[in-house]
């Protein structure tokens, strides 16, 4: 049975806008994921002009460069991109479960769609085969998916007509 088609949001990028907030620690891993991310952006339709890109030290610092860049209004959708390996610490515990939490909120409080791009790994080689080596990039899935819901917000959003508009909260 067949409850219909539903709204969906598409996979073209044009006439989007997009910021990339990318973590400097682990940047072996995370530059390959940004590299890949830029790439799906632009074979999708993004100009590079359309494509904001935030460094910031590290992934526990992602939530709050998200919600400022957010909170400008001059993206569509943000990938938040990180590498959190686990060591002989609670340390990596407290940084993946902070970072989500923080995107999460950072994207609940603007209604600036947010992915979350933050390989959590116990190894190297988890995160080196999560960023391209086997069975594809994460960058790229989390590019498509920042599209997808780019596309789906507009259509979703109050201003449909007009585009996503201004952050729905402010500081």
């Amino acid at each position: 049975m067949s409850t219909g088609t539903g709204t969906r949001g598409g996979l073209r990028a044009e006439g989007l806008r997009f910021g990339l907030v990318v973590s400097r620690f682990n940047q072996f891993i995370t530059e390959r994921l940004l590299a890949a991310a830029v790439e799906t952006l632009r074979a999708a339709g993004a100009a590079d002009a359309a494509l904001e890109i935030v460094h910031v030290p590290g992934s526990f610092e992602i939530p709050l460069a998200a919600k400022e860049l957010a909170l400008t209004g001059r993206v569509n959708a943000i990938v938040c991109i990180g590498c959190v390996l686990r060591g002989e610490t609670t340390h990596y515990d407290y940084v993946c479960t902070e970072s989500a939490r923080g995107i999460m909120l950072a994207q609940m409080d603007t209604g600036v769609p947010m992915i979350f791009c933050v390989l959590t790994c116990d190894t190297l080689e988890q995160a080196i085969d999560r960023a391209g080596l086997k069975g594809g990039n994460k960058g790229a899935e989390a590019a498509l998916a920042a599209i997808e819901v780019a596309n789906l917000a507009r259509k979703l959003s109050p201003t449909a007509a007009g585009g996503r508009g201004k952050p729905r909260r402010s500081r």
